[in-house]
């Protein structure tokens, strides 16, 4: 199966009825949700702060509802605008706008605290348009990325590289632009369960103290993880913002159900209740 940036630009492959499909799948949003909640906890951000966050690539507003979960204030934008449609529809809270992150941003200085975005930096690495330079357009977008960052901030990537030259084209653009930084990879011995995540800081000294690369989840674990593909574990780790093992999940059966039906009730096509999310029914007779 093709990857979906070969198929299409994102605004025609996320376009339509996709758009809806994507955002009603419930096993999308969940592995959306704990991707965007370990992008957060990678921002480092003091414990109980309530920051200004920049989503990019926001689409329906998946990783914003994290957003709202941990207290935060946030802006998103999206080159799809059915993706921005449904975040409309489902009352999205941040401010969403229409932008094409290969051509930059027009934030004031200093504007974020931190940055997320979640299965969006492989797009860019794609030439849908005969003007589409795919190294300007990391450029560009890392430069005003970088500009619109208070000073050591950070910006955090979950993305999909297609080989590791796609991996140091990218890296190489962010620190022209003046990033510092790396790449965290978690569960790196895990085929389904593996993420990659750039972690990019806007300065690398705060208050004096240099920062340092989070550590990955897993790096000492042979094979699969007990659970893949959602719910991930790990050893204790010394990290301030490491969240307790019996946290609630963030998209339990309920929260599922709940989505499938607001989005029923709107009249929108929606994936019918697996085994997993089902109702419990009464037995017939």
């Amino acid at each position: 199966m093709s990857r979906p940036e070969h198929q299409a630009p994102p605004e025609i492959v996320y376009g339509g009825e996709e758009a809806a499909k994507y955002t009603g799948n419930s096993r999308i949003a969940a592995i959306q949700a704990e991707m965007a909640s370990r992008a957060v906890e990678l921002l480092n951000l003091p414990e109980g702060y309530s920051g200004y966050i920049l989503d990019v690539g926001c689409g329906s507003g998946l990783s914003g509802e994290v957003l709202d979960e941990e207290g935060h204030v946030w802006v998103g934008f999206d080159i799809a605008p059915a993706m921005l449609e449904v975040a409309l529809d489902q009352e999205a809270t941040g401010d969403l706008f229409l932008q094409d992150a290969g051509q930059g941003m027009a934030f004031r200085p200093g504007t974020f605290d931190g940055c997320i975005s979640i299965s969006v930096l492989q797009w860019l690495c794609n030439a849908d348009k005969t003007s589409h330079h795919p190294k300007a357009r990391l450029t560009r977008f890392f430069s005003t990325l970088y500009s619109s960052l208070r000073r050591g901030a950070r910006a955090i990537f979950q993305f999909y590289p297609e080989n590791d030259d796609q991996v140091q084209l990218i890296m190489g653009c962010a620190v022209r632009c003046g990033f510092e930084g790396g790449l965290v990879v978690d569960y790196p011995n895990s085929k389904k369960a593996k993420k990659f995540y750039l972690c990019l800081f806007a300065g690398q000294e705060i208050n004096g103290i240099k920062q340092q690369l989070p550590a990955a989840l897993g790096e000492d674990e042979e094979g699969e993880p007990e659970e893949t593909g959602v719910q991930y574990t790990s050893k204790k780790r010394n990290d301030s913002r490491m969240r307790s093992s019996k946290r609630k999940p963030l998209k339990d059966k309920n929260w599922v159900l709940k989505k499938k039906g607001q989005l029923r009730a709107r009249g929108d096509k929606t994936a019918s209740d697996s085994k997993f999310t089902a109702r419990k029914r009464r037995p017939k007779f």
